[in-house]
């Protein structure tokens, strides 16, 4: 059933132009009050042990390790800093802003929001046009402040619980440990996986290994204590730069069509099942008038929203500082509308709800967790303001700060078309002076093509004009399109059986593909 509605509001995503987690967290929303619909309550194990590695992974996989390398700086003020700053404000402002609460509650609280998600900021950062510079800052953080979001929470819980509160060299030594630990073995599984990968090339084995892999760096980072997210990352990082030379190219794809429907999948499901929570979520509260829980939800969320921009506009500046400064990096100061944006886009997702309802329900004297369903109502209602209210205000936003990214030529795209079509082009010339004169068409007919190439690929062409290499790709089109309707009828026909119509196709589908991509 829960797959049925995640395709039902990716389409309606798709048909509004709204980015699917939006659209998939209001359906759930929408679908709790449906009386025929059954409570699907969320297992936090379901999503730290079966959901969250998989996503890592795959955010990782698709990550720049160029970009995310030259913008350490700027994530890390945001990963560690921002998450430390967002933790001590909850804790400082909760017992003034909710009268039940101590400082102790306000550490779990704050530790459990602190977190953005991985695929909400991105997915609709990316959807709307943000720049690209913004989109890699984001993208990163998100990755990486889920580690120190749960080392946060861990140590706040151990005040409560365990009635203990940690020393700052037992917090650094953890901190040190759950990083240096989680990033090594990361990556002593991506060389393992690196060089074993070599040594095959089948691509329905190498996809169930790109699953494996994930689930077995998770858990065994877990096992020795070390950050599982970290160990994650570090693996699908490392693997990513990999891939150009470990996958064939028939790999690659059927590995690049899996994970695009599996992350799919996944990701509709958290998003929806945030959306189902609420009527679980509301009715285990009982001690609170709903007025009084809507305002201490719209409080709250205010706070977090204005602790994020409290630290990025400063943050902006020192990061400015380092980087141009100690990193020598050529950078522009900081605007302040790209600050205001980033501060906007602090999106909350699975990962806060379900550390929410991974907290004890007692603590070590067997009296009950002190406002546990309380925390996790107002952890709902965070995810609702930031994913919904900020992401559907994101748009307008950034236009009339004029951050909308504009439909011109990606020029770093353009330049490195060109060069790989020019050295394709010298090792053609040069193999051809080499051959025998039989095979000179060939070389010519190459040659001819790939000059064409050349010459489209240039950023000033007047608008409606068509250069003989788009000319070349609408008419292959065409051809592969009758090539496929008569296929269609042989077999129809029966002239050739199925199994012929599929290998043919699958040859006609992979050049297409080709087509179509370049033409984009």
């Amino acid at each position: 059933m829960l797959l049925f509605f995640i395709v039902v509001f990716g389409i309606l995503g798709r048909k509004v132009g709204t980015p699917y987690p939006i659209i998939m967290v209001l359906g759930g929303l929408l679908l709790s009050f449906v009386p025929v619909i059954p409570d699907f309550t969320l297992n936090p194990d379901l999503i730290f042990l079966v959901v969250l590695p998989p996503l890592l992974y795959a955010a990782a996989w698709t990550t720049s390790w160029r970009d995310f390398r030259y913008n350490i700086v700027s994530i890390s003020f945001l990963a560690f800093g921002l998450v430390a700053f967002t933790v001590i404000g909850v804790a400082l402002a909760a017992p003034r802003v909710f009268p039940e609460f101590d400082w102790r509650l306000g550490l779990v609280l704050g530790a459990i929001v602190a977190p953005t998600d991985a695929i909400a900021a991105t997915s609709i950062a990316r959807r709307i046009g943000l720049p690209g510079r913004i989109v890699d800052i984001l993208e990163g953080e998100s990755l990486i402040n889920d580690a120190t979001g749960l080392l946060a929470l861990e140590f706040a819980t151990g005040t409560l619980v365990h009635q203990r509160i940690p020393t700052v060299s037992s917090g650094l030594l953890t901190l040190a440990w759950l990083t240096i630990g989680g990033i090594a073995i990361g990556l002593a599984i991506a060389w393992f996986v690196d060089h074993f990968e070599r040594r095959i090339d089948d691509g329905p084995i190498e996809v169930t290994i790109s699953i494996l892999v994930p689930y077995a760096t998770y858990l065994a980072a877990q096992a020795v204590h070390a950050s599982g997210v970290l160990a994650v990352v570090s693996c699908g990082l490392f693997l990513s730069q990999r891939s150009a030379r470990l996958f064939s190219p028939t790999v690659r794809l059927g590995a690049w069509s899996f994970w695009q429907s599996f992350t799919l999948i996944l990701n509709g499901l958290v998003f929806v099942l945030i959306g189902l929570q609420f009527p679980i979520v509301r009715a285990s509260i009982h001690s609170y008038r709903p007025s009084t829980l809507l305002l201490y939800g719209a409080v709250f969320s205010v706070l977090l929203i204005l602790l994020r921009l409290a630290w990025v506009f400063p943050g902006a500046r020192l990061t400015y500082w380092i980087r141009t400064q100690f990193q020598h990096q050529n950078e522009t100061p900081p605007e302040a509308r790209q600050s205001f944006v980033i501060g906007w886009t602090g999106m909350r997702g699975v990962v806060s709800l379900a550390a929410a309802l991974a907290l004890p329900t007692v603590l070590r004297d067997g009296s009950p967790f002190p406002h546990r369903n309380v925390i996790v109502f107002l952890t709902f209602c965070v995810i609702f303001a930031t994913l919904v209210l900020q992401g559907l205000t994101l748009p307008s936003l950034i236009r009339f700060l004029g951050l909308a990214g504009g439909a011109g030529p990606d020029c770093e795209e353009l330049e490195a078309r060109r060069i790989v079509t020019q050295a394709a082009l010298s090792h053609l010339e040069g193999e051809r002076s080499e051959d025998d004169d039989q095979t000179i068409e060939v070389y010519e007919d190459l040659t001819h093509h790939y000059r064409e190439r050349l010459s489209s690929l240039k950023v000033n062409t007047s608008p409606g004009e068509v250069t003989k290499h788009e000319r070349y790709l609408g008419v292959s089109l065409e051809a592969l399109r009758v090539e496929r309707e008569t296929a269609i009828r042989l077999r129809n026909e029966g002239r050739i059986n199925d199994s012929v119509l599929r290998r043919i196709e699958r040859e006609l589908d992979l050049s297409e593909s080709i087509l179509v991509q370049t033409e984009e």
